[in-house]
């Protein structure tokens, strides 16, 4: 299945779009495809008057695309729509009830499934559903199971989508409604993660269930895309509280061996950008009074900004470490020479430069960063000169002390 760009999916009805936005949904098709034996796989909208593809992957030549309807009549999804319940058929020939039904004379298939998909209210979204002329083992329980699994699992990724649609609805907003947005998404941002810890089950249900090496990279990217959800998810929740909550909250306490967490940082960046050097200097033998892991924090999203708008052929830079009673963290990345202007906006929320290209998150990690730095009685700052760009951390004389 291959997908089009953002303007090709705008013709498209919002309900397509919404299937179109899940990212794995292409490698789900292909793992049902594979692990059923079926040539024909969709997840289709179903009304009682319409039937359209949202995402199709189609090896027998059906003719069937993105976007296309059938008439609903002519479905067996529209008896799943009426039954609210799945429909499952090994061998259309040997089944009593559908031997002489009009479906599969009129699509020439012998084994098919069709499993209902719900919205997070409850209403019928339509249908997993899969056909093959020949026959096929579709209704042993752990057969029948994967599929209702990846069924939820779309079900689950779309209630994400509509939540992050709301997000970013509120966040467009007018100034004048500013607090009750923020309100609002601090609430969302706590109850996303009740599809967050479905979503997680049921990748962990499918691990030990189906243990078969063609669902593996479906589900490592399930893996990673619950990663970075969790992610935009506790920016939100951060954001939230430094703009209401007078800033974040920390857990301060003298730690002596900062190297620890700063290095599993590092080496974590490095593992999931390898196309970037990371070159790494951490003084050891100083205690400072601080949070950890905020400050983990605040060194994770300073090196994912170098990485993504440094020169990906020049390293990045980091030096940790306490001089003359001065804690500072200095990340610094090569790349063109930021004006007053420009450094004037970076730490704002939901800020991003213009650089035409695509993001992930919502432009809240470098605020992030300034609310921690707040919240430690420290300063950011921007050093811009001779095409290398360097964020500067620094904590005063009274939490950083050296060791003796």
């Amino acid at each position: 299945m291959s997908n089009g760009s953002a303007s090709d999916l705008a013709i498209f009805p919002v309900y397509v779009r919404e299937i179109q936005a899940i990212g794995a949904v292409g490698q789900i098709l292909e793992t049902v495809a594979e692990l059923t034996g079926l040539g024909f796989v969709a997840v289709a909208h179903v009304t009682d008057h319409s039937w359209t593809t949202c995402a199709v992957l189609d090896k027998l030549g059906f003719g069937l695309k993105i976007g296309d309807g059938l008439d609903v009549t002519t479905t067996l999804c529209e008896e799943v729509r009426a039954i609210g319940s799945s429909i499952v058929i090994d061998h259309v020939h040997k089944s009593d009830q559908y031997r002489d039904h009009h479906t599969p004379r009129i699509y020439g298939f012998q084994s098919y499934f069709s499993i209902p998909i719900f919205r997070p209210d409850g209403t019928y979204f339509g249908t997993l559903c899969g056909l093959d002329p020949q026959p096929a083992t579709l209704s042993k329980p752990a057969t029948l199971s994967m599929l209702q699994l990846f069924a939820q699992l779309i079900s689950k990724q779309l209630e994400v989508e509509q939540a992050h649609a709301v997000i970013e609805r509120e966040l467009l907003t007018e100034r004048e409604t500013s607090e009750l947005r923020e309100q609002f998404i601090g609430v969302l941002g706590h109850d996303l993660r009740t599809p967050l810890n479905a979503i997680q089950n049921g990748i962990e249900l499918l691990r030990l269930k189906h243990p078969d090496p063609h669902a593996l990279p479906l589900l490592q990217r399930m893996q990673r895309s619950v990663g970075r959800i969790s992610v935009l998810v506790d920016d939100v929740v951060d954001f939230t509280r430094g703009r209401m909550g007078g800033g974040i909250a920390l857990n301060m306490r003298h730690e002596n061996a900062l190297s620890v967490p700063f290095g599993q940082v590092i080496d974590e960046l490095r593992e999931l950008h390898p196309e970037v050097a990371i070159v790494s200097r951490i003084q050891p033998g100083f205690t400072l009074l601080c949070d950890a892991g905020r400050l983990s924090q605040l060194l994770s999203n300073l090196l994912k900004n170098a990485i993504v708008h440094g020169d990906k052929n020049a390293p990045v830079e980091v030096v940790i470490g306490s001089k003359e009673g001065l804690f500072s963290i200095a990340v610094s990345n090569s790349g063109p020479d930021l004006s007053p202007q420009l450094i004037s906006q970076l730490f704002k929320p939901f800020w991003r430069a213009q650089t035409g290209g695509a993001h992930e998150g919502l432009g809240l990690g470098l605020y992030i960063v300034s609310e921690i730095a707040r919240s430690h009685g420290g300063t950011m700052n921007v050093i811009s000169h001779a095409s290398k760009i360097t964020f500067v951390f620094t904590l005063p004389a009274k939490g950083a002390q050296l060791a003796d």
